[in-house]
């Protein structure tokens, strides 16, 4: 068993490679998740030096702006942008971590929570200081109780010795693929759906009970943490000089270890694939990014996994999700039924998610299944190029680039389907999916 999200045992390798011990440096140390005690023995009381509420020289700011973090949800924006643009702002902050981890192939979260959980809150807390936040909302799903009781016990622990000078709360919420948008985590927190909220203002204007409102995710606090402590050279030392750092990557699929393990940005994906134990069987394709990501071929394989290196390709890291597909399985059944399943939990609040993104998932479990239909793919690029900029938020382009780069990665596929019908693997599911079904409660 390698890294489990809910039950850690035994990590994929018991070292990391030079410089990329960071996050999990403790797991791969002990093999067991730290607790407050060990959390404080090996880095100490988060170093909250300045007043909380100070905003004159915001030398967190600094750091991590020197530092080049960058938010590991998916988004890629720069953190200490985020950090400035509340800070500015006039009035008491607040601060949203936000650990839903939407994505379903994504543990990356999960697993940093249940073995380094005192990483993340410090991050938060230290977060709230510089932006003169006095509160903390911590959001996790409410389908996972394993996490929920995980966190609540690191709460209790830094309660208990009364470490910080925020008040933190733990909040559970629906378990929706939109839910972890940012403004979604906002609207719940405010009595609301936890529904993407397209129009202004923007959540650091205005965000919680109507405050300036800062929205991390969790592994980018844990980052946040460790730059506080160590500062932005001791953080450049990993990565490239473009991209900084390590991130967490959840590798799946056809490999030998699949699980979590932190690498160095740039690391090529053949090497990250290696340290997940190799692949098991010859391998057609790699979906990039999750649900909302790219396919890309093995010969891209050599590809460092870093935003300007993939940016030709069209693909971005992501939440650092690497599923590895094998050559004897059916790109455009996976596909199909990951396009179903991002329909479902759309928030069916705009014209491509109420309409654009069912119609183009239909049209692909149509391409999925070999039934003829002369008009079908001229149709589906059509519909696959409005989805686009057209959102309240982006989880529609997030379903066109996964649509888009099936059809071009699996075009040979796409011949055989239209001409001859589906192919043998069309009923294989190698990529585990959850069903197809629309969210019971948004509240």
């Amino acid at each position: 068993m390698n890294s489990s999200a809910t039950a850690p045992r035994t990590p994929l390798h018991r070292s990391a490679a030079p410089g990329e011990a960071r996050l999990l440096a403790d797991w791969y140390a002990t093999g067991r998740s730290a607790t407050l005690n060990d959390h404080l023995t090996r880095y100490g009381p988060p170093p909250v030096t300045a007043a909380l509420g100070s905003r004159r020289s915001m030398p967190l700011v600094e750091a991590v702006e020197a530092a080049g973090l960058t938010g590991r949800g998916g988004a890629g924006f720069p953190t200490a942008r985020k950090l400035r643009a509340v800070a500015e702002r006039r009035g008491r902050a607040v601060v949203v971590v936000n650990a839903m981890e939407s994505e379903p192939a994504s543990r990356k979260d999960q697993f940093l929570i249940a073995v380094a959980p005192h990483l993340v809150l410090d991050g938060a807390v230290l977060a709230a200081a510089t932006v003169g936040a006095d509160t903390v909302h911590v959001c996790l799903p409410r389908d996972r109780t394993t996490q929920y009781r995980q966190l609540s016990a690191a709460l209790h622990e830094r309660r208990r010795t009364r470490l910080d000078q925020v008040h933190l709360h733990l909040h559970a919420l629906p378990h929706i693929y939109v839910s972890s948008e940012s403004t979604s985590l906002v609207r719940w927190l405010g009595g609301g759906p936890a529904r993407p909220q397209g129009s202004p203002p923007r959540t650091h204007e205005r965000g919680v009970d109507r405050r300036p409102t800062l929205v991390n995710n969790a592994e980018t606090l844990a980052h946040l943490a460790l730059i506080a402590r160590h500062g932005p050279d001791w953080y450049r030392q990993a990565g490239t000089p473009n991209e900084p750092g390590t991130t967490l990557a959840t590798v799946s699929g056809a490999v030998a270890a699949p699980g979590v393990l932190e690498a160095a940005l740039g690391t090529p994906i053949t090497t990250i694939l290696g340290r997940a134990g190799g692949p098991t069987e010859p391998l057609r394709a790699i979906l990039l990014g999750g649900f909302a990501g790219t396919w890309l071929p093995t010969a891209h394989l050599d590809t460092p996994l870093a935003r300007r290196d993939l940016a030709p390709l069209g693909a971005v890291p992501g939440a650092g999700v690497l599923i590895a597909l094998p050559r004897a399985a059916c790109g455009l059944s996976e596909t199909a039924r990951m396009l179903a399943y991002l329909a479902a939990h759309s928030a069916r609040q705009c014209g491509p998610c109420r309409l654009g993104m069912p119609a183009v998932a239909e049209d692909f479990a149509v391409l999925a299944a070999g039934r003829a239909d002369p008009g079908l793919l001229s149709r589906l690029r059509r519909r696959t190029g409005l989805l686009p900029d057209r959102g309240a938020c982006r989880h529609p382009d997030g379903a066109a680039r996964l649509a888009a780069s099936a059809l071009h990665v699996f075009a040979d596929d796409v011949d055989h389907h239209l001409t001859h019908g589906p192919c043998p693997a069309t009923h294989q599911a190698p990529v585990p999916v959850p069903p197809a079904t629309p969210p019971e409660t948004w509240r």
